[in-house]
């Protein structure tokens, strides 16, 4: 067993017995006994998470990242891109052979790339959309004037059949327009998607939040995943039961995505890609802040059952609200 619950780079209690192999450039073959099942991680039983986060850093912190076949863990490219994010880095494959390995996760071939810093690297412009209720647009457009230092595309889609205040303009390039949802979120998310003026969106909702250092590596993010023929970039969110952590964590939310791609799903709506997973990663600069209340978690999963039986997922009531653990 290993000796945390959660996975050193993306922070995932999703450890499990593995049989992949990873192929060094110096000829070696290891197979390791653990993996990742969110971020594809591959560990020894004893790795220690903190000296293994220190030692990742280090390899990092040049301009070249090269695997070490002695390290307590390993990383396919797929699984690189997603670590390197954590430092504020992208990577660049280095060849051929390696541009299809990341394509292609999870790969025996051992990560080796190029690194930059996303803060300079290219960029794609990228539109902000939220969904509200009309009772929460007030405090929305309050919350949204700090992400202009990022997007100059921003529109907000409220849960009603008319409204006085859709259809209007507000200072930042804010967009205001009304669809009610009836209780299809897939379909009300797809309605914003549509609704975006570049190519790549970021959707959170009312009770939701980025912080504005984070949502300016989005434009950079965005290109990383056009670079490797991504459509969807996950991001962690972390919940917060009556402000106290809940341990459903890292809870990761595809939202930002091309805006051509669409969700499925009335409740718990994930978007549909086509080529599946592996057409999109998890980001690790930054984590989405959702604020609920006990009543709220309580109230949550019966609703969302209601409205598509067999999918509220009744379970993760407990989980959410149980304090965070490691």
């Amino acid at each position: 067993m290993p000796r945390t619950r959660r996975c050193f780079v993306c922070g995932a209690d999703l450890l499990a017995p593995s049989e992949r192999i990873l192929a060094y450039p110096c000829g070696r073959r290891r197979s390791f006994p653990i993996a990742c099942g969110s971020c594809g991680l591959l560990l020894e039983p004893d790795a220690d998470p903190a000296r293994c986060r220190a030692h990742l850093g280090v390899a990092l912190s040049g301009r070249a990242y090269s695997p070490d076949p002695e390290a307590p863990y390993g990383l396919d490219l797929y699984t690189l891109r997603s670590a390197a994010t954590r430092f504020g880095l992208g990577v660049r494959p280095l060849g051929p052979e390696d541009d299809e390995a990341l394509r292609h996760p999870h790969s025996q071939r051992a990560a080796r790339a190029t690194l930059y810093g996303l803060a300079e690297g290219p960029e794609h412009p990228v539109s902000l959309g939220l969904l509200c209720r009309p009772q929460e647009l007030d405090a929305v457009l309050t919350a949204v004037r700090a992400q202009v230092s990022w997007t100059d595309d921003i529109v907000i889609l409220l849960d009603t059949s008319t409204s006085t205040r859709a259809g209007t303009s507000s200072p930042g390039s804010v967009r205001v327009e009304a669809r009610p949802m009836e209780g299809d979120y897939a379909s009300q998310r797809n309605a914003l998607q549509e609704r975006a003026r570049h190519s790549w969106m970021l959707q959170l909702d009312a009770d939701e939040a980025l912080d504005p250092v984070a949502g300016r590596l989005l434009p950079a993010l965005a290109a990383l995943a056009d670079a490797g023929d991504v459509l969807s970039v996950g991001l962690p969110r972390v919940n917060r039961v009556d402000g106290i952590p809940s341990d459903v964590y890292p809870d990761v939310q595809y939202r930002l995505n091309r805006s051509s791609v669409r969700y499925a799903g009335r409740v718990h709506e994930r978007p549909a890609l086509e080529g599946g997973w592996p057409r999109s990663f998890i980001a690790l600069h930054g984590a989405i802040e959702h604020r609920l209340s006990r009543a709220h978690v309580l109230a949550r999963s019966r609703r969302y059952e209601a409205l598509d039986p067999g999918r509220g997922r009744l379970e993760e009531e407990a989980a959410l609200l149980r304090p965070y653990r490691d």
